[in-house]
């Protein structure tokens, strides 16, 4: 019995805890400014609306097709510099903008954080699961998840009750954020990585191991993507409250809500994904996705507005971290950050698209994009549980995520 419960606590690895840390941290930073970036653009510092959407469309933008390289550079090259790198542009990106004096400045500051995400994220979620027993990383994915959420539901709190306390002066707060910031960067020192767990892989070896990730890897990766196409920027969800009725205030606190709810069942969820097969556990998650598309399509009620968009936090638990731990399951060690690289980097030029096809058919209401997604989410859900119920068990007990391929029955 004491060899079985020493074998489950070893998931639990110092670099988890750490990377914890430090994405609690940069995330409560970036989401203290997420809810008044807007206005500080448009009120403050007079940029149209329109501009809005273009700043952080580049930011995103940029973001995505870092993933992508960062992911092969931390198979070649040890991955700590890269982490630590990536949330050091993230917070020099805050630097820029609370020293902004004009919008040109704020989107460098945006891209130069976005940038930075995109250079830690592939690396770091390899670094993670290093130690970590395969059919434990669901909830070692799902505490990290439950952190870095937990950062944002501090950071908007923070940044509400900041406002009311500065007489709305945003200014000061834009400088507030900049200390969890360097925080985080801080704390990236105690992250541990043995010289030998890195491969230095040549050039050569670099392709090859694109090329060579399985076949497996690339119909779940293809499959996802597909999502991503219908997964808009939540700042869409955000607009669609105020346009039934939700005030600023309510906004932010809705916001905090979706928040709270994907902190709360992220360590759940990944648990649960460690019991069952991964694929079905993200079907969940989108079949809560449609609840949440559909429904904020659908009702005009506040209290509805924020049952529904309560659901949508259920989505973002049983997805973002399953997801991950659904595509490491499918590489070799060696090759753990290029395909979360490939994997995050091309879902996320999936969602800067879904946010341009989905603003350009906004029309006065949201309504027909909102319902167009729900509905393709519900179908690729409904895919991915009838692959999940038809494909035989491996073996007795749990399957491999080997045998998660149900995207070769979707």
């Amino acid at each position: 019995m004491a060899e079985t419960q020493a074998g489950q606590g070893r998931w639990l690895t110092r670099n988890l805890v750490v990377l914890s840390g430090v994405s609690f941290l940069q995330d409560a930073a970036s989401e203290l400014l997420y809810p008044i970036l807007p206005l500080y653009l448009t009120v403050v510092l007079g940029a149209p609306p329109a501009l809005v959407g273009l700043i952080e469309g580049v930011a995103e933008g940029t973001a995505a097709v870092t993933k992508l390289g960062t992911g092969i550079l931390g198979d070649r090259f040890r991955r700590r510099p890269l982490i630590g790198a990536g949330y050091g542009l993230a917070a020099l990106g805050k630097v820029l903008i609370a020293l902004a004096g004009a919008w040109p400045m704020v989107l460098a500051g945006r891209v130069v954080d976005r940038l930075g995400k995109g250079v830690r994220g592939a690396p770091r979620d390899a670094l993670l699961v290093v130690d970590v027993p395969e059919p434990a990383r669901g909830r070692a994915f799902g505490l990290h998840r439950a952190a870095d959420t937990l950062g944002a539901v501090v950071g908007p709190l923070l940044g509400l009750a900041g406002y009311e306390l500065l007489d709305h002066r945003i200014q000061p707060l834009l400088a507030i954020a900049v200390v969890p910031a360097v925080l985080s960067v801080a704390l990236v020192a105690a992250v541990r990585e043995r010289s030998s767990g890195v491969r230095r892989l040549g050039r050569p070896e670099v392709v090859r191991g694109v090329r060579n990730l399985p076949r497996r890897y690339w119909r779940v990766v293809a499959v996802l993507t597909v999502f991503s196409l219908v997964n808009f920027p939540d700042a869409l969800l955000l607009l669609r409250l105020n346009e039934i009725g939700f005030s600023v205030t309510e906004v932010i606190a809705a916001y905090v809500t979706y928040n709270m709810v994907y902190a709360v069942a992220s360590y759940p969820a990944g648990l649960l994904a460690d019991r069952l097969r991964r694929p079905q556990v993200f079907a969940v998650g989108l079949v809560f996705f449609a609840v949440g598309y559909l429904g904020l399509g659908l009702v005009h009620s506040h209290v509805l507005g924020w049952l529904v968009l309560g659901a949508y936090g259920l989505f973002a638990a049983c997805t973002d971290g399953v997801g991950k731990a659904w595509i490491s399951a499918l590489a070799g060690p060696a090759h753990q950050g290029t395909a979360q690289g490939v994997f995050q980097g091309l879902s996320g030029m999936g969602v800067l698209l879904a946010g341009v096809w989905a603003g350009l058919l906004w029309g006065g209401d949201g309504q027909f994009p909102l319902l167009l997604s729900g509905c393709v989410a519900g179908l690729i859900a409904l895919a991915l549980l009838v692959g999940a119920m038809i494909r035989p068990t491996a073996r007795t007990g749990r399957p491999r995520d080997g045998g998660d391929d149900v995207a070769e029955h979707a």
